[in-house]
């Protein structure tokens, strides 16, 4: 592999790093980008710029990024490819979050005088809109608007090394368990983290091949994700529900922030169950202390289920840029992830 330099500028919202390649150096092929990621899966040349990008020693274990590409068409400002550790993902809130400051920032999508500025991005999932929060040069805040959401399952039973365990399952741009984290005994802090990432492969390889985690109309957006293991903290002085989560993906990383796709299939779940109604928030907490806000905007059915639109609220700060060169002479080549 041949790459010269690639020019990155680096992010995090809530804590969750997010790489952003504004000019990929090869070509990602596709009509769409849900096409561009299934011909990305099989592209040797996008997977290992991937790779360079994520593994060490200019990446890490729980990295994550996107290369923009284009629009699927004119009514959205432009595309993104998300990658982490273990390949391309269908969603990504947090991500999201951050490509709208970064749209701003670069005068990439023009900001609105009103102190709103709406930023419409295609990802694989589909169409989402952000909206961008100012107070003159300042960003205050991102609204993240997502595709519908909706429970796929309710208390499906998985056999686990904790015994018997009861998740459900939803949909929010990708698919999720969710796992009471003291049902097993665990509490979403720092201290059980190695505990929290085991349980929660478990349950995503127990289920992923499962029939509750099909797609109903796009296999192409089948297969768990993740497992949310969350903690209910109960109700806050608003009498809005307070949730602290963190979310195991892919094949054990962990998302820093509160997951924005995630507490999107936190509210499906949460709406379906009527603990979470229209008008009320639900303050969903990270392992590391960062905190998304979250409502329903509208109520719906979408591909043969009830579902919600969901509406999550972060911040996102840049971090650095950097210019990455890979040496033809670099016995490591693309990296290597070492955990």
């Amino acid at each position: 592999m041949t790459i010269n330099q690639v020019l990155t500028t680096d992010y995090h919202t809530g804590g969750e790093p997010f790489r952003i390649v504004p000019e990929p150096p090869v070509a990602i092929e596709g009509a769409t980008v849900a096409e561009r990621r299934m011909l990305a899966i099989g592209s040797p040349e996008v997977d290992n710029l991937r790779k360079l990008l994520c593994f060490e020693p200019r990446g890490h274990a729980d990295m994550y990024g996107g290369f923009i590409t284009p629009p699927d068409n004119e009514g959205a400002h432009f595309g993104v490819l998300f990658w982490h550790k273990d390949g391309f993902s269908t969603a990504c809130g947090h991500g999201s979050i951050a490509l709208a400051v970064w749209a701003v920032q670069t005068g990439r999508v023009a900001r609105d005088p009103s102190g709103i500025t709406a930023v419409v991005i295609d990802v694989p999932s589909g169409r989402v809109t952000l909206r961008v929060h100012t107070a003159g040069e300042q960003i205050t805040g991102v609204d993240f608007v997502n595709v519908p959401s909706y429970r796929l399952a309710e208390r499906v039973t998985v056999a686990t090394s904790c015994g018997d365990i009861a998740v459900d399952v939803a949909y929010g741009g990708a698919i999720y368990a969710h796992l009471d984290a003291a049902s097993v005994g665990l509490a979403v802090t720092p201290e059980h983290y190695s505990d929290l990432i085991a349980i929660g492969r478990e349950v995503k390889w127990a289920l992923n091949d499962s029939k509750h985690a099909r797609h109903p109309v796009d296999d192409r957006l089948s297969g768990i994700y993740g497992t949310i293991l969350y903690n209910d903290l109960g109700i806050d002085e608003n009498g809005n529900p307070h949730q602290r989560n963190v979310t195991v993906f892919a094949d054990g990383q962990v998302d820093r922030s509160p997951c924005g796709s995630g507490t999107c299939s936190r509210v499906a779940v949460l709406a379906a169950t009527g603990d979470l109604k229209p008008g009320q928030i639900l303050v969903h907490d990270s392992i590391v202390g960062t905190r998304f806000h979250a409502r329903i905007v509208a109520e719906l059915a979408a591909d043969g289920y009830p579902a919600v639109v969901a509406e999550v609220t972060g911040k996102a700060y840049r971090t650095g840029e950097h210019r990455f060169e890979l040496n033809p002479a670099d016995d490591l080549g693309t990296g290597f992830v070492l955990r």
